[in-house]
């Protein structure tokens, strides 16, 4: 029991009685404060001062069933956070310092020699520069390698593309959800530093050609310590390079087993998938306003004697959300994929087996 409540519910009680008794008894347990003598005095006052000084008890306390502090206010419909979204600077390197790093050993990748036709090679080592360059020019020989070997753990990864330019671009038709901040924010513009750039390409070409940068593992997320985005509590923090804070998946897929991709090549190929992706771990839920634009046609109408021409945007792309706006046509559905096709067939022909006898003579179900 508070000192507070138990001393102004006997203030209260000796100025609401006028009794003198009230006030040396105030006097007696403030200079002997023991644990009895409190509990003495509290259960001499009436129920309903007593109630009274308790509700302004400046020390909350639970309540006699345990429940926390705040219980009676608890939302579990959302998961809790320090209330960001996404911080910047100082708040940002505050959030970042209460999440520790993981425990867990950081296992290192296996070295990666990328064997491709000549143009792929060109073009892979220029997007890793890029990459390298970009994310990284002004950081340590080690915050250069670990950002190489992100890209390439991604490549290695199933949830991503399995090219080197796939995984720098993933997203980079998006108004945001670009997975390399540079390849849409206009970065690509500007004429790189010579010296820096030599820099980065050594790095890449180390990189593609079986060096591993040990200290990040398998990683495939990092972040800049003055930022705190959304997704870093979903990861597991591995650990700090530079300016750089990187993270992998969580469970079996975060480690070094999990990355069984197969380098497919097309480096020059970017499908509107890849350049429309989202990184599902990180952006499962993204907003639709924010899917890639569809492929697109065009039609001509003619309605109560008025030719109308309409863009119909074709849902034939796996996950594709089509976009809604004037003078839009837009399928109800998507396109099945051919694994889903196959998947339904197989599914009809299992239910026509069962209901059908020898010789496909037809057997009752009921």
């Amino acid at each position: 029991m508070a000192l507070g409540l138990v001393l102004s519910g006997c203030l209260t009680t000796y100025y609401v009685k006028g009794g003198s008794g009230h006030a040396r008894g105030v006097a007696s347990v403030a200079a002997s404060l023991s644990d009895e003598g409190l509990a003495r005095l509290t259960a001499d006052m009436d129920p309903a001062m007593l109630a009274l000084v308790r509700r302004h008890d400046p020390i909350r306390q639970a309540d006699l069933w345990g429940r926390p502090v705040g219980w009676g206010n608890l939302d579990i419909s959302s998961p809790p956070d320090l209330g960001f979204d996404h911080a910047v600077d100082q708040a940002a390197q505050e959030i970042n310092a209460l999440r520790p790093f993981s425990r867990l050993p950081i296992r290192p990748m296996p070295p990666l020699v990328l064997a491709a036709a000549l143009a792929d090679q060109d073009r892979a080592l220029t997007c890793l520069t890029q990459a390298v360059y970009f994310e990284a020019a002004l950081e340590p020989l080690a915050g250069k390698e670990a950002v190489a070997q992100v890209v390439l753990n991604r490549m290695r990864h199933p949830a991503y593309p399995k090219s080197v330019c796939g995984v720098v671009y993933q997203g980079s038709a998006r108004m945001t959800g670009c997975q390399f901040t540079f390849t849409c924010d206009g970065s690509l513009a500007r004429v790189p530093e010579p010296g820096l750039w030599g820099q980065a390409r050594l790095v890449a070409q180390k990189a593609l050609s079986g060096y591993v940068a040990a200290g990040v593992g398998s990683a495939t997320h990092y972040h800049a310590v003055y930022v705190s985005p959304y997704w870093a509590p979903t990861l597991v923090k591995m650990a700090q390079i530079g300016a750089h804070i990187f993270y992998r998946w969580t469970g079996p897929w975060g480690e070094p087993p999990a990355f069984t991709g197969r380098y497919a090549g097309g480096e020059g190929q970017l499908s509107l998938a890849i350049l429309g992706g989202i990184d599902a771990r990180t952006q499962g839920g993204i907003e639709p306003e924010l899917a890639p634009l569809s492929p697109t046609r065009t039609v001509t109408l003619s309605v109560g004697g008025e030719e109308r021409t309409y863009r119909i945007e074709d849902a034939g792309m796996p996950g594709a959300l089509p976009i809604q706006g004037m003078g839009t046509l837009t399928a109800s559905r998507r396109k099945p994929t051919p694994e889903e096709v196959r998947r339904i067939n197989e599914s009809l022909a299992a239910m026509e087996a069962e209901t059908s006898g020898p010789a496909g003579s037809s057997v009752p179900t009921h």
